[in-house]
């Protein structure tokens, strides 16, 4: 064989591998390597026609689950705890997970616009930036993430989990959560409903005896633990599902004359984790959204999360 052509054949040889990793690579993502791509999480929502990276996702939980009004490190802090939420409740995105308060509110980019209609690209970019800021970034503790529950508005302090389920988890403590008051307008409520309603929702036969020896056990958030009358005794959680309450932060009396229940309440939602009023209360104080996160979740630290390399090699 002629040197020259030799010469050729060997160069070519050896290109051939080049050409057809350069092929496969442009297949894949024009931008990213394979095993980057093999390592992207992927949240599977009820309802989606198809499973959105994780952070797309992440901006469609924030943008549903907190006011744009407000501060970014409010948000940031909800976005935090949204995708620690979320990469928990999926085991790391291989399980679905629901799009309402079953788990956390999903929109997609489609109900946001007509959400916010000619305020979209404004709203975006503030969430976007929010989630971006925070790429990755999950609540661990003793290196394990944490189920990262939320709520809407605390009684002026926040609940325990041991009080909520029965079982002390240590980084979901009682801690002060002051001024939402400067937040929402809706910390305390008031709700009249007929006697008739009551014991319909209640399944019971209440009449003006049973509201005399009503007591209202509360525990050290207080919040009601239990409560009890003559013949009737249940926990303040149930009273609260039954009766479709704000919170587990109430009152009870009883109008005799015209057999009406005034009930008043205080904060709103299960009170156990990050009060989302409580964030934005602390962010227009100063506090970034580490310090929020630390604060509602007791002992925690904010690391990035990463698949490990047995995860990344089990995709194709």
């Amino acid at each position: 064989m002629d040197k020259r052509l030799l010469v050729v054949f060997i160069i070519f040889l050896f290109f051939i591998p080049v050409l057809l990793n350069l092929k496969y690579n442009r297949t894949l993502d024009a931008t990213k390597p394979p095993e980057e791509l093999a390592c992207e999480t992927e949240i599977t929502v009820e309802g989606e026609d198809k499973p959105l990276p994780l952070e797309e996702y992440i901006i469609g939980v924030v943008a549903s689950e907190m006011p744009v009004a407000y501060s970014l490190e409010a948000l940031k802090a909800q976005a935090i705890a949204a995708r620690t939420y979320a990469l928990k409740e999926t085991a790391e995105g291989t399980k679905p997970i629901g799009r309402d308060v079953t788990a956390q509110v999903y929109s997609n980019e489609k109900e946001r616009k007509e959400r916010w209609g000619k305020n979209f690209k404004e709203n975006e970019q503030k969430i976007r930036k929010a989630v971006e800021e925070t790429a990755g970034s999950v609540i661990v503790h003793d290196e394990q993430m944490i189920t990262a529950m939320f709520f809407s508005t605390s009684n002026g302090q926040t609940e325990t989990a041991e009080n909520f389920t029965g079982n002390p988890i240590p980084y979901l403590q009682s801690v002060d959560s002051p001024d939402e008051q400067t937040v929402s307008e809706e910390v305390e409520r008031t709700l009249n409903m007929p006697l008739a309603e009551w014991n319909e929702k209640l399944g019971t036969s209440w009449k003006e005896d049973d509201f005399r020896a009503l007591q209202l056990v509360r525990n050290e958030t207080g919040r009601v633990q239990s409560v009890l009358s003559d013949s009737f005794e249940t926990s303040g959680r149930e009273m609260r599902e039954k009766l479709k309450l704000p919170s587990t932060d109430f009152n009870i009396g009883f109008d005799v004359t015209n057999k009406i229940v005034h009930i008043t309440t205080k904060g709103y939602g299960h009170g156990v984790g990050m009060s989302q009023n409580g964030a934005e209360a602390y962010a227009k104080k100063g506090w970034t959204a580490e310090q929020i996160v630390k604060h509602y979740y007791t002992g925690t630290e904010i690391k990035s999360f990463e698949k490990s390399k047995e995860e990344c090699l089990k995709n194709p």
